[in-house]
């Protein structure tokens, strides 16, 4: 067993001079070594970032498809009125969903007021129904799909359970939007003959997490059986992940602990045993467990390795979850989720906006999981 100074010791060496100065008290390895906590220091300058970027407006991808001139010529900001910063839309989203999650966490964060006041000009009643015209455009009805519809319904799910005057209101000027994702996304799940194997945002478990977290949260049974009908149908029948084929250039998410992530959620304990046996074996594992290559960070794709770190992550402490405590696998997983958390952790602080604008949502979601 690892324990807690040889973890804080890795990340100091895996930061390297200047970033493990930066990092210092931001993040403080559990006493029992199974993962990391998060201290207000670190919620304080993570929530920074979000905070310069959600009203940053370029550089920007909009990944518009134009249907005139008239659309064709519109900025950003006129596209989408609420999710227009930190790069592209989803990034704003789990932008916004950072910032709420830690204000909810740390109630008297320094920041506390500047979020507050940057989400009330952001999430308005307005602004959401012209997010919602957007999804009614020709060609629209796929944008963005599925990364950035499961940010949004987590966003949604973050606010529903918040007992707070700003939370409320938010929540409220929200729902047309969650409405119109939720309408688009139930009328594709019975025609999602294939699901998406990428490690990048179209990979079609990663979203389904999330859609059945959020449809578990507001108790949607209709949308929930719908996901759980979806995911058996896709991927019931899966044996054999070529894990070995892992990771991709550009990968964030990792396409055979996702779909593991989220079949562990539908099928029963015993069924999922037999599931992942045929599935992900001793050896896949072990391949999986080693650390991913960053050679640049300012490179928009390779960066992306980072936050594949942080999502291995936080799959493995689930499909750690259900082993036993004798099962070599489980220390195997457990383990390795650590190393990715500690060598991830110094690079949302790397100084590079290739990462900066998004990398913090997902150390966040992996800290507080």
């Amino acid at each position: 067993m690892i324990n807690e100074k040889n973890f804080l010791f890795i990340i100091l060496i895996v930061a390297g001079t200047g970033i493990s100065a930066q990092i210092k008290d931001m993040f403080i390895a559990k006493k029992d070594s199974s993962g990391f906590v998060l201290t207000l220091k670190g919620a304080s300058h993570l929530a920074t970032l979000p905070l310069k970027c959600i009203q940053q407006e370029f550089p920007n991808k909009t990944s518009h498809t134009s249907n005139s001139d008239s659309d064709h010529v519109l900025l950003p900001r006129q596209l989408h009125p609420s999710f227009y910063g930190c790069f592209d839309w989803h990034s704003s989203v789990h932008g916004h969903w950072m910032l709420v999650k830690l204000l909810k966490l740390f109630p008297g964060i320094p920041e506390a007021t500047a979020i507050r006041k940057g989400l009330n000009k952001t999430i308005t009643v307005e602004n959401i129904l012209d997010e919602v015209k957007y999804f009614d455009m020709p060609l629209a009805k796929s944008w963005e799909r599925t990364y950035g519809w499961a940010w949004l319904l987590k966003l949604d799910e973050e606010l529903m359970s918040w007992d707070d005057m700003d939370g409320k209101k938010w929540h409220s000027a929200l729902q047309p939007l969650t409405k119109k994702v939720l309408e688009i996304w139930a009328n594709f799940l019975p025609k999602q003959t294939y699901p998406n194997r990428t490690g990048v945002h179209p990979n079609t478990a990663f979203g389904l997490v999330f859609a059945l977290d959020y449809a578990r949260a507001a108790k949607h049974a209709a949308f929930e059986k719908a996901i759980i009908e979806s995911a058996i149908k896709i991927y019931g029948k899966d044996k054999n992940a070529p894990a070995h084929w892992e990771p991709n250039g550009a990968d964030f998410l990792s396409p055979s602990l996702e779909e593991a992530d989220l079949m562990r959620r539908v099928l029963s304990p015993g069924e999922f045993t037999i599931w992942r046996k045929g599935f992900l074996n001793a050896k896949s594992l072990q391949h999986l467990s080693v650390l991913p290559v960053v050679s640049d960070r300012n490179d928009l794709q390779i960066v992306h390795l980072d936050g594949l770190s942080f999502s291995r992550s936080w799959c493995m402490q689930g499909l750690a979850s259900t082993l036993s405590p004798k099962d070599p696998l489980k220390k195997l997983l457990q383990r390795s989720a650590m190393n990715h958390l500690a060598t991830a952790l110094p690079h949302v602080v790397s100084g590079s906006y290739g990462g900066e604008h998004w990398l913090a949502s997902f150390a966040v979601y992996a800290l507080t999981k």
